[in-house]
C-alpha cells in the first residue's frame, strides 16, 4: 500500500510540474511584446479582390422600349342612303386608292325620281319667268312673284337631293389604304350608317410605346428613332408625337414614330422594340456580373478607394448590349471590383490585385 501511494503522489507531482512548465513558456514568448501591437498583427490580415482601372467612355445614351404597330387611320366606311346591295368592287386585303368605288346599291326608282326633280324645275322655271314679264306690267302681284321664286327653289333644291342621293349610291374609298372588312354582302339592304367596308391606312405605320417619366423630357418630336421587327430587321422612323398627359396606372407617356411603309410590308399588331437616343453620356461598360445591391437595395459597383477601403457607388444603366451594360452616374475613373465584391463590405480595407485592362468585367 505504501508503495501505490508514493507511486500517485510521483505521478501528480510530475503532470503539475508540466502544467507550469506550458506556462513559463507561453509568458516568454510574448514577454516585452506591446499587447495592441500583437492586436493589430493577427487582425492584419486582409481579404485579397481583384480589380480593374476603369476609365469613362462617351456613347450614344438610348432608352429601348417595347412597343408595337398601329396604323396610322383606320375608318368604317358607313353608307349615307339606303338600299340594297348589288356589287363589290374589291376584297378583303386588296389595296385601294383615294376614290375607287368599293360597293354600288342599286338605284330603283332614283332615276325616275331625277326626271320628275328635273321637270319640276323646268316647269318652275317657266312659271317664274312668266310671272316676271307679268310683274313688269303690274298684271301679277308682287306677293305672287315672291311664290314662284320660292316654288322654284324648291324644285331645284328637290333635284340636288335627288341627285345626291344618286352619288351616294356608290361608296368610295376615303383615302388610299388597305381593305380589311367587307361586311355587307351582295343582297344585303343596309340602312344609313351601316357599315360597308373597313379602309385601314398604313403608310406611315406607327410604332408606339410607353417612356417613362425620368426619360419623357428627353424625347423631342422631330428625333430620329430606330424599330427593330420581330423578324430581326430594323428601320428607320421619326418621332411624331410625345403625350403631355401620362397613363395614370403606370406613370408612362405614350410616343409615337412614324416609319415609312409605301408597300405596306410591316403589318399592324406587331410587337417592336424602339430605341431613342436621348443624346451623348459618359458612361462604363461592365460585365453584369460586377453589378450589386446596397443595404438600401439600389444597385451599383464596389470599387477600392483611397487607402485601399471599399466604397459603393449608386449607378444607372443606360443600355445593355451582349459586350456587357453600359452605366452612368460613376466617377470618370475608379479601381472596380471584378472579382469578390460579394465577400467584402463598404469600409473594409483590402488587399487589390489589378487585372489586365480590356473591355468589359
Amino acid at each position: 500500500m505504501k508503495r501505490s501511494y508514493l507511486f500517485a503522489v510521483l505521478v501528480a507531482i510530475s503532470v503539475v510540474g508540466w502544467i507550469m512548465s506550458g506556462q513559463i513558456g507561453q509568458t516568454s514568448v510574448t514577454e516585452g511584446v506591446d499587447p495592441i501591437v500583437a492586436t493589430a498583427a493577427a487582425d492584419e490580415v486582409l481579404p485579397k479582390v481583384r480589380v480593374r482601372a476603369m476609365v469613362a467612355q462617351e456613347r450614344e445614351n438610348e432608352i429601348f422600349l417595347f412597343g408595337r404597330t398601329e396604323a396610322v387611320r383606320n375608318v368604317d366606311v358607313m353608307t349615307e342612303t339606303k338600299g340594297r346591295v348589288v356589287s363589290r368592287l374589291v376584297k378583303k386585303g386588296d389595296w385601294v386608292k383615294r376614290g375607287d368605288v368599293l360597293v354600288r346599291i342599286a338605284m330603283d326608282d332614283r332615276k325616275a325620281r331625277l326626271a320628275q326633280a328635273q321637270a319640276l324645275v323646268e316647269q318652275r322655271k317657266i312659271a317664274y319667268e312668266a310671272a316676271q314679264k307679268l310683274s313688269k306690267k303690274q298684271f301679277r302681284s308682287v306677293v305672287t312673284l315672291a311664290q314662284n321664286k320660292a316654288d322654284l327653289e324648291s324644285a331645284k333644291a328637290a333635284l340636288a337631293a335627288i341627285k345626291l342621293d344618286i352619288q351616294r349610291c356608290t361608296i368610295r374609298a376615303p383615302f388610299a389604304g388597305v381593305v380589311d372588312r367587307l361586311p355587307a354582302e351582295i343582297g344585303y339592304v343596309v340602312d344609313v350608317g351601316s357599315t360597308v367596308a373597313r379602309i385601314v391606312d398604313l403608310d406611315p405605320i406607327l410604332v408606339v410605346g410607353s417612356v417613362a417619366e425620368r426619360n419623357v423630357s428627353a424625347v423631342a418630336v422631330g428625333a430620329l428613332g430606330v424599330v427593330r421587327l420581330v423578324t430581326g430587321e430594323e428601320v428607320g422612323g421619326t418621332v411624331s408625337y410625345v403625350s403631355k398627359v401620362g397613363a395614370e396606372a403606370t406613370r408612362t407617356f405614350r410616343v409615337e414614330v412614324e416609319v415609312d411603309n409605301p408597300n405596306g410590308d410591316i403589318a399592324e399588331g406587331l410587337t417592336t422594340e424602339l430605341r431613342l437616343p436621348l443624346g451623348r453620356v459618359f458612361a462604363h461598360r461592365v460585365s453584369p456580373a460586377v453589378l450589386t445591391l446596397s443595404d438600401e437595395g439600389i444597385i451599383g459597383v464596389k470599387a477600392v478607394g483611397n487607402e485601399n477601403v471599399v466604397e459603393f457607388y449608386p449607378a444607372e444603366l443606360i443600355a445593355d448590349t451582349p459586350d456587357g451594360v453600359w452605366l452612368r452616374g460613376l466617377p470618370e475613373k475608379l479601381n472596380l471590383i471584378t472579382v469578390g465584391q460579394e465577400f467584402v463590405r463598404v469600409g473594409q480595407r483590402v488587399i487589390p490585385v489589378q487585372e489586365a485592362d480590356g473591355g468589359a468585367s
